[in-house]
C-alpha cells in the first residue's frame, strides 16, 4: 500500500490516503510519486503537487521494521510539511521546543533531567506511583534552566 498526504497550499496535512500500490506504477512497473500524484489529482479534484507521498513506518526517521526511513514521519492530519527537508512535522509541543532534523522530531531547549531515583522506580513498579517528567513552559521561560516538572500521574 502507498500513502499520500493531502496538503494545503500552507503545507499543513488535511487528509491522509491510502492507494494500492498499482496505482502507483509508471510504464516500467516501477512505484512513482508522480504517478500516484496524477492519479489522485484525477480521482479527488485536489491538485498532483499536493500530494505527498509518506511512510506509514516512518517516526522520527526511524523505519519501524528496519527499513530506510522515508520523509521523517508519516503524516497526521495536522502536520506539517517542510519541503526544503522533505519531511512531516507534528505541530510544535511548545514554542521554546525546535526541530532536530536528524530525528524530525521536536527538542527541548534544555536536557532531560536525570533517571528516577531508586525509589521513585520502585513505586512505578510497585503501581503506587507513576512518576514521569513533564515539560512545563510557564517554569522555562521564567528561568531557562528549568522546565521539566517531576508530576506523579496517579495523583
Amino acid at each position: 500500500m502507498a500513502n499520500f498526504a493531502k496538503i494545503s497550499e500552507e503545507n499543513e496535512v488535511l487528509n491522509v490516503l491510502t492507494l494500492d500500490n498499482k496505482d502507483i506504477l509508471n510504464a516500467d512497473s516501477v512505484e512513482d510519486e508522480t504517478v500516484g500524484q496524477a492519479y489522485l489529482q484525477q480521482h479527488n479534484n485536489w491538485p498532483s503537487h499536493l500530494w505527498i507521498q509518506t511512510s506509514y513506518n516512518t517516526v522520527k526517521n526511524t523505519h519501524k521494521l528496519g527499513g530506510t526511513p522515508f520523509r521523517g514521519n508519516y503524516a497526521g492530519i495536522g502536520h506539517t510539511w517542510d519541503s526544503e527537508n522533505q519531511i512531516f512535522w507534528r505541530p510544535q509541543p511548545f514554542p521554546s521546543w525546535t526541530k532536530n532534523l536528524t530525528t524530525a522530531d521536536w527538542i527541548a531547549p534544555i536536557g532531560e533531567p536525570a533517571e528516577l531515583t531508586e525509589e521513585q522506580k520502585t513505586q512505578n513498579d510497585a503501581g503506587t506511583h507513576a512518576w514521569v517528567y513533564d515539560w512545563d513552559e510557564t517554569a522555562y521561560q521564567a528561568d531557562n534552566t528549568a522546565g521539566y516538572v517531576l508530576t506523579n500521574a496517579l495523583a
